[in-house]
């Protein structure tokens, strides 16, 4: 993890316009922070020290069951809060959250700021309609697996995962999300590398037609 400094440091918080977060004054306290491909931001049984909110590059969601599996359980992208539960509740919700590219967040320590931001209005509006889309998703996403082909909700995962235009997700990871078997997982990615959707080069595959894959996706979000 690399913490911007200076001039680098300065460009982000004039690029995320913090203004139209807070009305109290944080930016002399704010960090930004970087996290490369495969980076823990959270750690799955360490309790977070900031609330973070991604500017540039996405991260996934795991948790460790009891019986010792680990699942994805959602995403994060720009735009989205990191440690907004532990924020409210003071309380730690035990995930590991993981960048799946290079990214960038602001962080603001929570336990030095939390009474000055749960009393800020102006954020206090942000992160409930923050909150409010994120209900939203969740439920959107579990119609999703009863109401769309597979082809459409693997081309979303496939956009959502991959890292410049790779894609190298575990084929068990992808059917628990999903919901799907793995056999019916295989065959509908060899029908994308047929299509000339994807090419496959060892484990990975890279997205040829990242413009069809787009349009599959565009039908779960109504667009």
């Amino acid at each position: 993890m690399e913490i911007y400094k200076n001039e680098k440091r300065q460009l982000y918080i004039e690029k995320a316009s913090i203004e139209q977060f807070f009305s109290l004054s944080l930016e002399e306290f704010l960090e930004i922070h970087e996290y490369a491909r495969g980076e823990w931001i959270i750690k799955e049984g360490e309790r977070p020290h900031y609330l973070f909110y991604v500017l540039e590059g996405k991260a996934k969601i795991y948790i460790t069951h009891q019986n010792g599996k680990v699942s994805l359980i959602n995403f994060i992208n720009p735009n989205e809060f990191i440690g907004e539960m532990e924020l409210l509740n003071d309380v730690y919700y035990t995930k590991g959250i993981q960048a799946s590219t290079k990214t960038i967040c602001f962080a603001i320590p929570i336990n030095s700021f939390r009474k000055q931001l749960l009393e800020d209005n102006k954020f206090l509006r942000k992160l409930a309609n923050f909150l409010s889309v994120k209900s939203t998703k969740m439920a959107e996403k579990y119609y999703q697996s009863l109401s769309f082909p597979l082809e459409n909700r693997l081309a979303d995962f496939i956009l959502q995962t991959a890292d410049n235009g790779m894609y190298k997700e575990k084929h068990i990871t992808v059917c628990e999300f999903l919901g799907v078997s793995y056999r019916h997982l295989l065959h509908v990615l060899a029908q994308f590398c047929e299509k000339g959707y994807l090419t496959k080069q060892g484990r990975a595959y890279y997205i040829q037609n990242h413009d069809i894959l787009t349009e599959l996706a565009k039908s779960l979000r109504n667009e």
